[in-house]
């Protein structure tokens, strides 16, 4: 048969390069076909992790079928359900939960967030439980009056804050907020979507810091679902690029390209100064103290004026609430006490349990954050110093000897050198 195909001595260079052509082709064909298919998977369950990730029109539903009922209500509710001027646009979602859409609210841009399951304080890692439509909204019951609404949301607060002196005065200040449509009432409607947003830590904390500049202001809200005000910039640093595209990014690759998509230096500055005084407002406000559990840098934004804003703060949780909930919880090493990525308490291992107190200060993990974002390109004649500071800003502890009076000092200097160096340049 050989010989057949090939009879003659002169033709077997020629049989033999077809064959090494077919073989070639065959090669090509296969790792084609394997490039499109798993391309396709990767692609399929990326989609797949998209519309789970992005459920705004079931998000929508819900609301828009308990305020129909009369269940809730709220300044956005109408514009979300019946003229319809409240609409999603770009799924920022990272939890399937956590529902957050840059959105526009008669034609002023917003940040829409809605929560899709039941909120149960502090899951440290959990999974929640599916949403219970039918309890979600079922506080405060009909024939509550004004005077028990207080006294219950007087409790929740010294649940979660401790005992403040001027927990009163955040009372009236909820019942402000609450009453959408400024009547000078709060109805059924009004008192249930309030409380229901009082579980969650983001909406207290825009309330309690409402007239500081880097909290981003509630513009409205309709059961759980909220909008805060547009951020331009919703991530510290980096470029935001297709998911399809990214699927095809090295995490390490990717990591060194955002750090080249930054802005100039002094602009860097002036966002790392604001994020500095976050850390201010937050450290022994006036409603005592919260701790930043999660100071990654897609949680961080800037607006075009480069001034830090906010843009998720659902990890920022009361120290009080947090420390009551934490300190008899089980565990085996310090890493089962955990909360978020940053909150880090210790194992007592004589008792196996978790100890209360957190180990590193809201400071420190904003200078851990701050410190390949300022020295990268940081100015020569500062750069020791500004290094210097910002590892001594790292090595706060909280349980350290004059924790506080170190905090501010440190706090205060790092300002002080920032702004020396940036005071006069066009770029701050």
């Amino acid at each position: 048969m050989a010989r057949s195909l090939c009879p003659g001595a002169w033709l077997r260079k020629p049989c033999y390069l077809q064959a090494r052509f077919s073989y070639v082709r065959m090669k090509y064909l296969f790792f084609s076909w394997l490039a499109v298919f798993v391309g396709s998977w990767i692609i399929y369950v990326q989609y797949s992790t998209y519309t789970e990730l992005c459920r705004g029109k079931d998000c929508k539903k819900i609301i828009c079928d308990k305020y129909k009922t009369g269940v809730i209500d709220g300044p956005a509710c109408n514009s979300l359900c019946v003229t319809e001027t409240l609409y999603f646009g770009k799924c920022l979602s990272t939890k399937p939960n956590n529902q957050m859409y840059l959105g526009i609210w008669d034609n002023l841009p917003g940040v829409v967030k809605c929560q899709m399951e039941q909120a149960l304080h502090l899951d440290f890692g959990t999974e929640l439980e599916p949403r219970k439509e039918i309890v979600l909204f079922d506080k405060p019951t009909r024939g509550t009056t004004v005077q028990k609404f207080k006294e219950m949301v007087y409790s929740l607060f010294k649940a979660k804050l401790g005992d403040q002196g001027n927990l009163s005065e955040l009372v009236n200040l909820i019942l402000t907020v609450a009453d959408g449509d400024k009547d000078g009432q709060v109805s059924l409607g009004e008192a249930k979507s309030a409380w229901a947003l009082l579980q969650l830590n983001e909406f207290l904390l825009m309330v309690i810091l409402q007239d500081k500049e880097h909290t981003p202001k509630l513009m409205g809200f309709c059961g759980d679902l909220y909008v805060m005000e547009s951020v331009e910039y919703t991530s510290l640093y980096g470029i935001s690029l297709p998911w399809v595209i990214e699927l095809f990014i090295p995490s390490g690759f990717r990591r060194s390209m955002d750090q080249l998509f930054t802005p100039s230096w002094p602009r860097k500055a002036k966002i790392a100064i604001g994020l500095l005084e976050f850390v201010e407002d937050v450290f022994h406000g006036p409603y005592g103290n919260f701790l930043m559990c999660d100071t990654s840098a897609k949680n961080l934004g800037y607006n075009d004026k480069y001034d830090l804003k906010m843009v998720d703060m659902r990890k920022i949780v009361p120290e009080t609430n947090l420390k009551e909930l934490i300190k008899d919880r089980h565990c085996e090493s310090d890493l089962d006490c955990v909360y978020g990525t940053d909150c880090r308490t210790s194992c007592d291992q004589s008792t196996m349990k978790c100890t209360s107190e957190v180990i590193q200060p809201n400071l420190a993990k904003a200078c851990q954050l701050l410190k390949d974002y300022l020295l990268r390109g940081a100015p020569s004649e500062i750069r020791e110093e500004l290094e210097k500071q910002l590892y001594s800003c790292i090595a706060l502890k909280v349980t350290a000897n004059q924790m506080e009076m170190e905090h501010s000092l440190i706090l205060n200097n790092l300002k002080t050198l920032l702004w020396k160096k940036i005071s006069y340049t066009n770029d701050s």
